[in-house]
């Protein structure tokens, strides 16, 4: 009984902390639903310690390390709770602080899940709080180096994810562990997707959070200047270095499709789970690519009857890998594609490159 209260409190507080992963995470059959909603809860709790900025560097730390040891059961996770909750800032969501003072709720039920099931989880977490802070804390104006650079951000806010998920899918799926190997090496592709398909539309945002993740290498121009962001964007090096990393994400979103065509037709809630988060990003890039002077992510956002089209779309083509390939080229139609050979590409951004140390 107390398992199933968890439970509902889960369902109950996702909305609050992600309304796109509340519309796409029930797809999942049962169980496996229940496994990524308690994932992205714990995802999202390392996020709030690390987004605080009423916690300096040491007590991020301290409570990263603190949340790690009650995921694996050496600290009670309601202690843990009731140290971290009063200190949180007034620029907390709401939701948020719910959340953590929750906590013990949540970690009760990752308790409950298989021992694969619970490595998975507790494998994701210690990178992201491990990784995080790294870039985290020496966030500026400035943006990244380059492209190695951006990977080995995208992998431990995503990539990471994305191998987790894989994991957790072959646990529920046994058929797919054979295939175990490229699911995971698409899988941080398929984060690096979604990941830059949001710093791309959150340039703005990130600005005033005093952050910038874009990579200085894309950009002609080697003075650029993310710093006058509000003068440089309308320059033509900007253009064409927003273009070209439009041209990297639609590489890694075809990588994304590809992953979600290994799933077996049978398992329709996989499927439509990985789908429609493809396509909301693949339709993101399209109004990145038609609006290039936007100046706020509210003019690029998709707009609901855009969501409702994907979803229909991708619901009625779902078994068939051949119909998602064509849908994919249509709703891709006229962005640019990173053209680059698969060495090249992967000493870039892939495993063999600046993701080389982190594949389990």
């Amino acid at each position: 009984m107390e398992h199933l209260v968890e439970g509902n409190y889960q369902d109950l507080i996702l909305p609050g902390v992600s309304r796109t992963f509340a519309l796409t995470i029930p797809v999942l059959p049962g169980h496996l639903a229940e496994v990524v909603t308690n994932a992205y809860l714990l995802c999202r709790i390392a996020d709030t310690i690390e987004d605080d900025p009423g916690l300096d560097e040491h007590r991020k730390g301290v409570f990263h390390r603190r949340f790690l040891a009650t995921i694996k059961g050496e600290e009670d996770a309601g202690e843990f709770a009731a140290a971290l909750a009063p200190l949180l800032s007034p620029q907390v969501l709401p939701d948020e602080r719910d959340l953590v003072r929750n906590a013990a709720k949540v970690i009760r039920v990752t308790h409950g899940f298989s021992g694969k099931e619970q490595e998975a989880l507790t494998r994701c977490l210690t990178i992201m709080c491990t990784g995080m802070p790294k870039f985290q804390r020496n966030r500026s104006l400035r943006g990244l180096r380059d492209l190695t650079e951006l990977g080995a951000y995208c992998y431990v806010v995503a990539g990471v994810v994305g191998e987790m998920l894989t994991d957790l899918f072959c646990i529920h799926c046994p058929e797919l562990a054979k295939k175990r190997v490229e699911l995971r090496r698409l899988a941080v592709s398929f984060g690096q997707g979604l990941q830059m398909t949001n710093i791309l539309k959150d340039i703005w945002d990130d600005r005033r959070g005093g952050r910038c993740w874009l990579p200085r290498s894309m950009f002609a121009d080697r003075r650029t200047q993310f710093e006058r962001l509000e003068e440089y964007h309308r320059t033509h090096a900007f253009a064409t270095g927003m273009n070209s990393l439009i041209a990297v994400t639609h590489r890694h979103l075809q990588n994304a499709l590809e992953y979600t065509c290994h799933i077996p037709a049978r398992e329709a809630g996989i499927r439509r789970f990985c789908l429609w988060a493809l396509g909301l990003a693949v339709m993101t890039l399209q109004k990145l690519h038609q609006n290039p002077q936007f100046t706020s992510g509210d003019q690029v956002k998709v707009s609901r009857l855009t969501v409702r089209a994907t979803m229909l779309a991708t619901n009625l083509m779902l078994s068939s890998n051949r119909s998602l390939r064509w849908l994919f080229r249509v709703a891709a139609s006229g962005l640019p594609l990173w053209q680059a050979d698969r060495a090249t590409w992967m000493r870039m951004v892939g495993p063999e490159g600046s993701l080389g140390t982190h594949r389990g």
